[in-house]
Parts: structure tokens; sequence; C-alpha cells
């Protein structure tokens, strides 16, 4: 299949397309909800609802669109973009077209951190059990960084191998905290184990929302070089490029973004998995377009799976992370036997 030349004026053109999928796609959501609130009523209330003296939304109407399904959408894009730049990277580093951005432990780590604070009560506490889960997907970055670290380069046979043992150790730690867990501690502790967004709150969104940019910001500046590493390391040092220094810098920046991703979603799974492989059908393998297309793709995707697990069953939620395994297990096992064919 031949992709036409990436200019900057092409992905300019794709990122606007889009984003304005995007903006379709979160005006839908917010439009969306057990709240019987009309269309109309609710396009202008996102457009003026905002401004002091607006009476077109009364003000439990305003309190839906703006306290809860707004900030809700928002939320689901970051995670969204978050985990599908995430699963680039690692595609392109581990140069496994079955890797996700779990597939080092990160989830695993992520979880401990999370159930701990689950256990402890700090659910009341704010960024208390994120906080914990980031704290466990760091840290689990660093073990799985020095396990698979050999003669000071990265070897991704050799990461691929410390994540499995790290992601297993752990495994065995969640199964051993849910086994002593209450019953109301199993629910929630379920529930994030499943992919969460219904705590979204603009403080985690701005928190978000920062660390995410910058951590793009990082990884697209790779962009090129990464272009050249997939080809070969090889003929990346000769183009000089620092190959070792690169895949380091994007791997922490990928386990960043997605250790925040966990931290405040829970496990979303398929997302990082089948996002960069539509885009990279879709408009080829450039990281200079697949990294800011797989990032809004993202976006929406998540965005509208988030709508399905909230609307599907009447006056019931589904974790987020059911919605993404129905639709990305059939994608993964299309990939299996593509791959074996």
């Amino acid at each position: 299949m031949s992709y036409k030349i990436v200019t900057l004026t092409r992905v300019i053109k794709i990122c606007i397309l889009l984003m304005l999928a995007f903006i379709a796609v979160a005006i839908m959501s917010i439009l969306i909800g057990p709240a019987n609130i009309g269309t109309g009523q609710a396009l202008k209330g996102i457009l003026y609802g905002w401004q002091e003296g607006y009476t077109g939304l009364t003000p439990s109407e305003k309190t839906i669109i703006f306290s809860i399904r707004l900030p809700r959408v928002i939320f689901a894009g970051l995670i969204g973009a978050s985990l599908s730049v995430a699963g680039v990277i690692f595609q392109a580093l581990l140069r496994n077209p079955l890797a996700d951005p779990f597939i080092l432990g990160i989830s695993s780590g992520s979880a401990v951190g999370a159930i701990i604070g689950i256990i402890a009560g700090l659910g009341a506490v704010p960024f208390g059990v994120p906080g914990l889960a980031f704290l466990g997907a760091a840290f689990t970055v660093v073990l799985v960084f020095l396990i698979g670290r050999s003669d000071k380069e990265l070897h991704s046979n050799t990461l691929l191998l410390a994540g499995v043992i790290v992601n297993a150790f752990f495994s065995a730690i969640i199964m051993f905290l849910i086994s002593i867990s209450t019953n109301t501690d199993l629910h929630n502790i379920t529930f994030w184990l499943m992919g969460d967004l219904s705590l979204a709150t603009w403080v985690k969104i701005l928190f978000v929302s920062v660390l995410l940019l910058l951590g793009f910001v990082v990884i697209y500046s790779h962009a090129r070089p990464l272009n050249l590493i997939v080809t070969g390391e090889e003929t990346a040092m000769q183009l000089g490029v620092n190959v070792e220094r690169t895949k380091i810098v994007l791997f922490l920046a990928g386990s960043l973004i997605t250790g925040l991703a966990v931290a405040f979603s829970g496990i979303i799974g398929f997302v990082g998995l089948i996002i960069p492989h539509i885009m990279r059908m879709v408009i080829g393998p450039d990281h200079r377009l697949l990294l800011p297309a797989s990032f809004l793709f993202g976006a929406s995707f998540l965005v509208v799976a988030d709508t399905i697990a909230r609307t599907v069953i009447p006056y019931s939620e589904l974790p987020v992370g059911v919605v993404t395994a129905i639709c990305g297990a059939p994608y993964f096992i299309y990939l299996l036997r593509r791959r074996s064919a």
C-alpha cells in the first residue's frame, strides 16, 4: 500500500479534520444522557451557559452539562489520547504490532497502588487513589528499566521479559489484596480495574492535560528520529541519531503518559492497541503524522466508548473498559490471524 508524502500542510489538514470529528463526537456525547434536555436548549447552553445571568438552562440542567457531562467528555478525550500515543511509541520501539501501553506491566503496578489507596480509604482524599496509583506506575517503570537494561543499552526482548516478570509479580499482589477486601472496597476495585471515567473533575482535567501535553511535545519532537529507528537502528546511527538516548526518552515519556492515564481512569484496555493500527492503515506509518492523528482519533474513540458505557443500560453504567474490550478483542484476533497468515 502506498501513502502520500507527509508534509506540514497534510499534517495540518488531517489534524483539523480529526479535531472537527472530535468536536462533533463531544457535542453528541454531551447531548446524550438520561436527563431529558432538549437538543437546541443544550446546544445553546454549551455556547452561552457559562455566561453570568444566562437563563436558558435550569440550575440542575446547568449542573448536568457543565459539572458532569462536559468534564467527563474532555477527560475521556485526554485519556484516549494518552493511551493511543503511548501505544504508537511502544509498538514502534518494541517492533511488536501487538504491543500496547500496558505491555511493560505499568497497569499492574498502578493497580497495586490504587487498590492499596481504596482499601486504606483514601478515596475521600483529593488525589489520594490516583496519587498512589501513579507512584505504583512510576515504581514499575524504574523496576522494569533496572531489570531490562543490560550493558547500558535497552534491548526490546529484555524489556519485554522484564515487563512480563514484573506484571506477573504485581498480578499476584493484586489477587491477594482483592481476596482480603471488603464487599464495598471490592466493588470500587472492580470498577477501577475495568476503567472508570465517572469521577472526572476540572482539577483532574487541568492536571492531566498539562502533563499529557508536556509528554506529547517531548514525544513529537522525536518523531523523525523514531522513523529512522523503526527502519533500522544501525541506519539511524549512521544518520546521526543518538539511538539509545532517543529510546530512553521515548520509553520514559510513553510510560509517563500511560501511568498518568491509568492512575486517573483505571485500566482501559485495547485503546492503545487498536487506534495506532487503524491510523497506520489509513494515513501511513510516518510518526510525524501518525502521532497527532492517533492523539485525536484516540480521544474521539474513547468519548464514543464512554458514551455507550453510560447510556446502553438505563439507570446504570458499565465500566468503559468493557466497551473497549468488546470493540478491541475482535480486532486483536484479526491482528493475530493476519500476522500468522
